[in-house]
């Protein structure tokens, strides 16, 4: 782990213009630019205020914005990754420098967009007078999202390097993971829902610890328990380190199959 951080370290120059590359691409041929980073949350906001008037869904609307703001990081993230190998082929083939830094520089570049959402998010909450809860938590609990992205992000895109299909498999993927966190509903259907063991089940999805923790700290939301969130956090960073393992020992082949 601490050679691949070397690594990545030592060519931060390019992994810094990869960064810029990758925000500029986003919003190519776009008259507002990176403020799309701040008028897609405001529009979100918006759209599930108008659902949650007309359904009358039992989620406050500062839980469901919270859960779909940090959903969004991920799956920008996953998404990106499959084209981070395959859509840079020539500079692959042609250049030697750590492969890792390619998915890397696309969860940095969502990481921004991120950030800036979340600017958007507070504010909304500071609106909505929520009780922020221990905010001094929360650069762990951003940093910990943030290697989740990387581990994810370093599985598919090797593995759309060796196999096409990657994408429908990850559209399914990202569609039944949505629904085992509690995005679209509080972890509190859960809890009162199923028997405890059900909801260490549901711990085990990284991202369920993950969207609770950012609920607890912004909301003061009511925390299942520090050890149930522990795990999720655990099971991230254990992503990560898979990831970038399963990574390493294929990326010797990338030429070959590019």
């Amino acid at each position: 782990m601490n050679t691949v951080v070397r690594d990545i370290i030592s060519r931060h120059e390019l992994l810094g213009i990869l960064v810029s590359r990758n925000l500029k691409i986003r919003y190519k041929s776009s008259a507002l630019g990176f403020f799309w980073s701040l008028l897609v949350p405001i529009f979100l906001i918006t759209i599930y205020k108008a659902f949650l008037t007309l359904m009358k869904f039992e989620i406050e609307l500062e839980v469901l914005v919270t859960g779909v703001i940090v959903w969004q990081f991920f799956t920008m993230c996953v998404g990106d990754s499959l084209h981070a190998i395959v859509g840079n082929a020539n500079l692959v083939t042609k250049a030697s420098f750590p492969r890792l830094i390619l998915p890397t520089s696309m969860v940095l570049a969502n990481l921004v967009n991120f950030l800036l959402s979340s600017v958007v998010l507070v504010i909304f909450l500071l609106i909505m007078k929520a009780d922020f809860g221990s905010l001094h938590w929360l650069p762990l609990v951003v940093l910990s999202q943030t290697g989740l992205c990387l581990g994810v992000s370093y599985l598919f895109s090797a593995a759309n390097v060796f196999y096409r299909d990657t994408e429908h498999i990850q559209s399914m993927i990202l569609l039944a993971w949505f629904f085992m966190t509690p995005i679209i509903y509080p972890m509190s259907v859960v809890t009162d829902s199923f028997s405890s063991w059900v909801s260490w089940v549901f711990f085990l999805n990284p991202m369920t610890g993950i969207v609770t923790a950012y609920r607890v700290l912004l909301l003061s939301a009511d925390s299942p328990g520090v050890l149930s969130m522990t795990l999720s956090i655990g099971i991230a960073w254990l992503f990560l380190a898979v990831g970038i393992v399963a990574f390493q020992r294929v990326e010797g082949h990338f030429s070959d199959e590019l």
